[in-house]
């Protein structure tokens, strides 16, 4: 509980629309825009997808280019970007992005049914990730969806694909993977502990139970991963917007004692050197 709090934000991912909610951002300024109130607000990370001008997820590399920049230009913010892309996209495009070499960039463990999609991550595909993400020094951040991709965390770690400290984000809730249960987050966290891996952690769940692994995270020690992306309600039938759940976490943080981290404890945290 002394650990600060990293808090990232999940702008808007690739599933949500504004017909769902209309306070999601999609352009690349709103996009943008949000990320910049999160920093303002406590959150120091940005994940950040990146849509077309009707709302689709895109993969152009001058959207995320974009999207910096505009970051960047007011903030000192770590910039995250999606390798997951959306379902569908090529592995080509889904990798397009490292060349504007974020701070840091997700790294998806394994295949799975996604809800009623098909999530492809072939090893094959995992390695040539990681491998770029070391040439180009960018931090992955670890996705763990289910059980099995620990053994994956393990894999790339005893093989020089990734260097410890690892940094892990378990992404509990999708529908087909691990349940959003407090049991399997701590599994989780203690298999990997099992294993003897130097590893930081921060916890995400996708629909109603955000709040509860958010609460988890926090009390536990890890770091939060809230946003749009994972949840578009504040509570049952209010919408949410990115700002109001970056506020909530760190007012629950201020209230069970646990301090925010600033940008250069969280670079410190997250072995990020630039």
């Amino acid at each position: 509980m002394d650990t600060p709090l990293v808090i990232t934000v999940a702008l808007c991912g690739a599933e949500v629309s504004k017909e769902k909610n209309p306070y999601l951002p999609v352009k690349v300024e709103e996009i943008a825009r949000d990320a910049i109130e999160c920093y303002h607000l406590g959150a120091t990370v940005a994940h950040i997808h990146v849509r077309e001008e009707d709302g689709t997820p895109s993969s152009k590399v001058e959207y995320f280019a974009k999207v910096k920049e505009l970051i960047e230009k007011e903030v000192p913010m770590i910039i995250q970007f999606t390798t997951g892309g959306a379902v569908g996209m090529t592995e080509e495009e889904r990798m397009e992005p490292l060349k504007l070499k974020p701070h840091m960039a997700t790294l998806n463990l394994g295949t799975m049914n996604f809800g009623d999609e098909l999530f492809i991550n072939t090893p094959d595909f995992i390695k040539r990730l990681a491998l770029k993400m070391k040439e180009l020094e960018i931090k992955p951040e670890l996705e763990v969806y289910d059980l099995g991709m620990l053994d994956m965390v393990e894999y790339l770690v005893r093989n020089g694909f990734v260097d410890e400290p690892v940094h892990v984000d378990f992404v509990l809730g999708v529908r087909w993977g691990a349940a959003a249960t407090p049991e399997n987050l701590l599994f989780m966290i203690n298999d990997l502990k099992r294993r003897n891996i130097q590893f930081t952690w921060s916890a995400a769940a996708v629909g109603k139970n955000q709040l509860l692994i958010n609460t988890l995270s926090i009390i536990l020690g890890g770091f939060v991963r809230t946003g749009l992306e994972d949840n578009i309600y504040y509570r049952k039938g209010v919408l949410a917007t990115n700002q109001e759940l970056v506020k909530r976490i760190v007012r629950m943080a201020n209230e069970l004692g646990r301090p925010i981290a600033d940008i250069n404890q969280t670079k410190k945290l997250l072995n990020i050197g630039r």
